[in-house]
């Protein structure tokens, strides 16, 4: 059975909007796109985060992946990327896509996710899709969260958990902190909250 794992960067305010470029998600007019990437924190996640066996996405951030990582011609996490299993929950996309070892989920998002639960083994990593971490945190599918706190406090963007989102009790499994300060956490949910 595969567990499905949330692997997200965030600032101490919860906003996970756009860490990785400037460019990269300017919804609501946000202008701090890139935050995350003058602290390298992925590369010093080490033992958090178990192995990626396969990665699951919703629509927007499959088309972000897809409108980079394949184009990173040398970079062997292109690779990994492009061999590993891909799954998409989209009711707006349709088949084929795009992107080679690429799966539509078709219906109820959290339904097909379940279902991808029994077939797929291993670790399934979510990253970014806030939206559909919601719907999956409602029905109590997600097996662990590895969060990497900045020590960032942005005032605006999109939040992880944000006001009015699902609830949840966790209980820390692991924490380190990267050389520039960020904080690296492992949690699972333990009960209802």
């Amino acid at each position: 059975m595969g567990r499905i794992v949330v692997f997200n960067n965030l600032t101490l305010d919860g906003v996970m909007q756009a860490p990785g470029g400037a460019d990269e998600d300017t919804r609501g007019g946000f202008t701090h796109g890139g935050w995350a990437a003058p602290y390298g924190a992925m590369m010093e996640a080490g033992d958090a985060f178990p192995g990626m066996d396969a990665l699951l996405f919703g629509r927007r951030t499959y088309e972000q992946f897809y409108g980079f990582w394949p184009k990173q011609t040398g970079n062997p996490f292109a690779g990994m990327l492009d061999a590993m299993p891909k799954y998409v929950a989209s009711t707006t996309l349709t088949e084929p896509l795009p992107w080679v070892n690429s799966t539509l989920l078709h219906g109820d998002a959290a339904e097909s996710v379940a279902k991808l639960k029994t077939e797929q083994a291993g670790n399934i990593a979510i990253m970014g899709c806030g939206v559909l971490v919601q719907s999956l945190m409602r029905a109590g599918l997600i097996d662990r969260y590895v969060l990497l706190v900045h020590p960032l406090v942005l005032g605006s963007g999109r939040q992880l958990f944000p006001s009015g989102g699902a609830a949840a009790t966790l209980k820390l499994i692991s924490a380190k902190s990267t050389s520039k300060g960020v904080a690296v956490l492992a949690y699972e949910p333990v009960g209802s909250a």
